[in-house]
């Protein structure tokens, strides 16, 4: 009898879950929207994003005009920054970052070469458009250096001492020099397509994982089957994990699509750990939001308002992922949110996979931090959906 019970069950869900899947792909507009997200937006993402300073438009305002003058500007190179030009006045380049035709203005005064001769301090002025912040600010950093590096180089010839080991003017004896290496692992070139990439394709997984669900629960609503549905003799849960289940195959699908498709042939993103333990990280944090998502839809009568509560939840959980803002940079009372957002633990464990070959001794308390929500979401989910509809 147990037996007839279980086919029974086992084919009322496979029923349920070929007829989710029937009417997404009867829903075109949302179809295309699935494919882009999982294929153009992370290419725009990986291709269009980057962290670094590239191309800084910069203008000459030099006073002085002499060799080191020239030679200090000409340090100033790709692809950090570019030429845009020189200027004879200070209201020039004041005008030309006011209109945002330069990024920055290289201000060298008169007598700067004679101070350099004498040995006294000699100052170069740059002013940042620093409008956007982080790109100014690696304006400001990469400037410093250059100066610096120009001022040592300099300092060193006047004593006619070497640097970096070669040897300095007359033979004299090479000054003390702290060599600073850095290693940089697991993104060795520091290429931002590897993390943009991989971030987008996680916060476009996130976005699918609880839209979908709700959208399919919502739809059920507006076109009245949810009450044929009721009446039928399906239970309550054979109601919900089909759509569950759909689901999450679309969006495994996805991921498949947006990592083998786009990252790994496209932008040569590594793929060190084990897929299979990815794609099970990702089916259990999808079923943990597609709960999430079925539980937006009880509260919600329409795709409107559960396009809101898709937001209302998605923007912290995003803000507090650890993904833009280093948990150490965060207020305490924030950093506590944050380890109640399952995507803090989807992005650091996938990271872990794809680009440290992390395995699941390393990661099993970011599977352990899903799974706890995963519980609490599909308790407090069930007791709402078998309320509001018995």
């Amino acid at each position: 009898m147990s037996s007839l019970f279980d086919r029974i069950w086992w084919s009322r869900l496979q029923a349920m879950t070929w007829k989710e899947l029937l009417q997404l792909m009867r829903d075109p507009i949302l179809l295309v929207f699935v494919l882009y997200a999982f294929s153009a937006d992370i290419y725009n993402a990986a291709s269009g994003v980057s962290f670094q300073l590239n191309n800084a438009a910069l203008v000459l305002f030099d006073l002085d005009r002499s060799a080191a003058s020239r030679e200090l500007a000409g340090r100033f190179m790709s692809p950090e920054f570019r030429w845009a030009g020189a200027i004879t006045h200070a209201s020039q380049g004041q005008q030309l970052l006011d209109d945002g035709k330069a990024m920055a203005v290289l201000d060298i005064p008169p007598g700067f070469s004679d101070k350099l001769a004498r040995g006294d301090t000699a100052s170069v002025q740059m002013q940042i458009d620093a409008s956007n912040s982080v790109q100014g600010f690696l304006a400001a950093v990469d400037a410093s250096q250059i100066v610096a590096r120009y001022g040592l180089e300099q300092t060193a010839q006047r004593y006619g001492v070497g640097i970096g080991g070669v040897g300095g003017v007359g033979g004299a004896v090479d000054a003390p020099l702290i060599n600073n290496q850095t290693r940089v692992w697991f993104n060795p070139n520091q290429n931002d397509a590897w993390f943009m990439g991989i971030s987008e394709l996680l916060n476009v997984i996130t976005l699918f994982s609880l839209l979908l669900p709700a959208a399919a629960m919502v739809r059920e609503k507006e076109r009245g089957t949810i009450e044929q549905l009721l009446v039928s003799p399906l239970s309550p849960l054979q109601i919900m994990i089909p759509k569950i289940v759909a689901m999450v195959a679309v969006i495994l699908g996805g991921t498949a699509l947006g990592l083998f498709g786009i990252l790994v042939p496209v932008f040569a993103v590594p793929v060190a750990g084990s897929l299979l333990l990815f794609f099970a990280l990702t089916t259990l944090y999808v079923g943990t939001l597609a709960g999430i998502g079925i539980l937006i839809a009880t509260m919600t009568r329409n795709m409107a308002q559960a396009g809101m509560m898709v937001i209302l939840i998605i923007a912290p959980m995003m803000f507090l992922s650890g993904a833009w803002t280093p948990p150490e940079a965060m207020p305490t009372i924030m950093r506590l949110g944050m380890y109640v957002s399952p995507l803090y633990y989807y992005i650091n464990a996938s990271y872990g996979i794809l680009m440290k070959g992390a395995g699941f001794s390393v990661l099993w308390p970011m599977f352990s931090g899903i799974l706890l929500i995963a519980v609490l979401v599909s308790l407090t989910t069930i007791v709402r959906f078998k309320k509001q509809f018995s």
